[in-house]
């Protein structure tokens, strides 16, 4: 373990000393066991940067000096043919990898059938998952720790904007703001056609991730709070949350297929709306499913720093609010 996570620093230190390029980013590919599904993880390495700066005007919120470890992050959105196997019991099974914790397929609480498609015909394998409520995202995380052992989570607000406008060969923030970089790299309302596409068909940012612009907007772990950078603590704020304590609303960042320009850039923040919830039939509210958020999904994150069984279930019990 120790020589995995001095690589991981060594790693980590000539990315930021300008050593790796996008192409050369440290990956991972984790398999969900039972299934021949598997999803690619990049490092993000830890730093500190300027949190509001990245292509927003500064007169709308100060821009706060903010402090994060490494983290590994979801090269693409979670996708639907992984999201499945979690929805569907029939594509799951009792195989497990983790360590402890048995599984069962049987005892796990899925997620409710849906009231339409709420893809709306977009597309499904091969494209993001969406229409799932930020508690259904967390849920799945969830299980995916229980089927691999591994601690997987969303991530921060603060997390995501970092790994979105990191710029290659220091932890400075890249500018989005330009039209044919946009274009390059992002499904938003100019070029989508008023859908959203297949995963990781435009250009990947410095750090190899897909999509992390347009295409659909992903959820984070925040609350969302007007005053979010009154919120953060200390200079810098290290590795901040602003933990929910209800359920609406949550921070969702990146912009979407049905996006201006001005929305996708990687500081541009975006609430939660219980509108999306609209046409649910069920009462009270599905906690699974938002019948008008096909524009919504969300990315993995998953820390560098070992947690234990315990500190994941706290975690789960924090950051579930139904």
């Amino acid at each position: 373990m120790n020589h995995i996570i001095k690589t991981i620093t060594a790693i980590a230190l000539a990315f930021l000393l300008g050593e790796k390029s996008a192409a050369q980013t440290p990956t991972q590919t984790e398999r969900i066991p039972g299934s021949k599904v598997s999803f690619n993880l990049a490092l993000v390495p830890g730093g500190t940067f300027t949190m509001g700066s990245a292509d927003g005007p500064t007169n709308e919120h100060p821009p706060r000096q903010v402090k994060l470890d490494s983290f590994w992050m979801g090269t693409t959105e979670v996708g639907y043919d992984e999201f499945i196997i979690f929805y569907q019991k029939q594509y799951d099974s009792d195989s497990t990898a983790h360590p402890v914790q048995g599984y069962k397929a049987d005892a796990v609480s899925r997620p409710t059938p849906q009231y339409i498609d709420y893809t709306y015909g977009m597309g499904k394998s091969g494209f993001p998952a969406v229409s799932m409520t930020q508690q259904a995202a967390l849920r799945y995380c969830k299980w995916l720790y229980e089927k691999t052992g591994h601690f997987y989570r969303l991530p921060t607000e603060a997390e995501w904007e970092y790994a979105c406008a990191f710029k290659s060969g220091s932890s400075a923030v890249g500018n989005w703001q330009t039209g044919w970089e946009l274009e390059d790299h992002a499904w938003y309302y100019d070029n989508s056609f008023e859908k959203y596409h297949e995963l990781a068909q435009k250009k990947p940012n410095a750090l190899g991730l897909y999509d992390m612009l347009g295409n659909v907007m992903e959820w984070t772990l925040d609350s969302y709070e007007e005053d979010y950078f009154q919120k953060l603590n200390g200079d810098p704020a290290a590795n901040p949350w602003v933990e929910p304590t209800k359920r609406h609303s949550r921070t969702v960042k990146g912009g979407s297929y049905d996006s201006n320009a001005s929305d996708c850039t990687c500081s541009a923040r975006k609430k939660s709306e219980p509108r999306w919830q609209a046409r649910d039939p069920q009462i009270p509210k599905s906690r699974w499913w938002n019948p008008d958020s096909p524009h919504v999904g969300f990315r993995l994150v998953r820390p560098v720093k070992p947690i234990t069984k315990a500190e994941v279930d706290a975690f789960f019990e924090k950051a579930i609010k139904d």
